[in-house]
């Protein structure tokens, strides 16, 4: 999997402007998270791979309207996946374990399906437009077929897979 910025699909891709804040803002909620808009054009704090991409500080994820409704599910899952008391060291940067990752890209796609006009599908083929790569060819590939480590690390920790 890779989740690198790629400039191309940008346009093509949900983008937190295009759905309800207080959904999402809900959603992030549910889960101890505040979401945080930052104004355009302005430097998004804690994004690891830099704008439009969300940031992630502690429980606060930050968004501007250009970012991408995958990235702010994703680094909010990121989060998700923590104990509190590791989320609350995060800046920036949340892991480099691959059982989490793994667990993150899952948990992301579950969290989509709760998320008024989004969706998993549409996520899965933002995902797939953007750069993530899977060993199967496309997200839902993975989430289908070759995704039972991260709906197990999931399950194990009591959090949603469905």
């Amino acid at each position: 999997m890779n989740d690198s910025l790629s400039n191309g699909p940008a346009a093509t891709v949900l983008c937190v402007g295009d759905i309800d804040w207080a959904d999402a803002a809900d959603l992030l909620a549910r889960h101890g998270l505040r979401l945080n808009q930052v104004p355009a054009g302005e430097k998004i704090p804690g994004s690891y791979w830099g704008e439009p991409e969300a940031g992630i500080i502690a429980c606060d994820v930050y968004v501007r309207d250009d970012t991408p409704v995958h990235s702010m599910l994703h680094e909010a899952c990121h989060l998700i996946v923590l104990p509190p008391e590791r989320r609350a060291q995060v800046h920036t940067d949340a892991t480099d374990s691959v059982p989490e990752e793994d667990a993150t890209c899952y948990l992301q796609i579950v969290l989509a399906g709760q998320l008024p006009g989004v969706g998993s599908a549409r996520l899965m083929a933002d995902m797939d437009a953007w750069g993530y790569t899977y060993r199967l060819g496309s997200t839902k590939a993975w989430f289908e077929q070759d995704a039972e480590d991260a709906k197990a690390w999931l399950i194990e920790r009591g959090l949603p897979v469905a």
